[in-house]
């Protein structure tokens, strides 16, 4: 019985710390979206910050289905770190450095990449726990990679057009949840 306590405590740990990343991911996911809706990349942005909040509802379900309770302070702690990383130093003061773009884009990609990781971890899960659908988690891991290939294809743009280099036309790829590849 206590290993069962042990590794539902583990897990609500894990999930709440998934939950604030992705509390964290939308609001920066919102604000590059609205930011950069002018820029080549901006209308994929757009569609991926939808996403990323279809993500996190997804995430709530899956933390519902196993009775884990969401621990708010992780949440609003991750909201208020998201603010104030908008206050770093990116070279100006008074308009939006091309900088920002290729940060902002890193960390998202970042973001995704654990987000994936934590998709991964709980199919893993799903194996042995019928409260998981395998199915979905199927879809969201899909879903997952072609987010981090768009985000990659529009950092390795944004790092072009601030620091020099070839600038590739961005690619929209629409696909839907169920796609496995990019």
């Amino acid at each position: 019985m206590a290993a069962a306590l042990n590794d539902n405590t583990l897990l609500g740990i894990y999930l709440n710390d998934h939950l604030a990343g992705a509390v964290g991911g939308g609001e920066l996911a919102r604000r590059l979206a609205g930011a950069e809706r002018e820029w080549a990349g901006g209308e994929v942005l757009q569609r991926l910050a939808s996403e990323v909040a279809e993500d996190r509802a997804a995430l709530l379900d899956m933390m519902t289905a196993l009775d884990v309770p969401v621990r708010h302070y992780k949440t609003w702690a991750a909201w208020a770190v998201e603010k104030v990383s908008r206050l770093k130093l990116n070279g100006r003061l008074v308009v939006r450095s091309p900088l920002s773009r290729v940060v902002e884009l890193e960390a998202m990609r970042l973001g995704v990449e654990g987000k994936s990781a934590g998709w991964r971890t709980l199919r893993v899960r799903a194996e042995t726990d019928s409260r998981l659908d395998s199915t979905r988690l199927d879809e969201l891991i899909g879903r997952a990679r072609r987010q981090i290939d768009q985000l990659e294809r529009l950092r390795v743009r944004a790092a072009a057009e601030a620091f020099g280099g070839e600038v590739e036309p961005v690619e929209i790829v629409h696909g839907t949840e169920g796609d496995q590849n990019p």
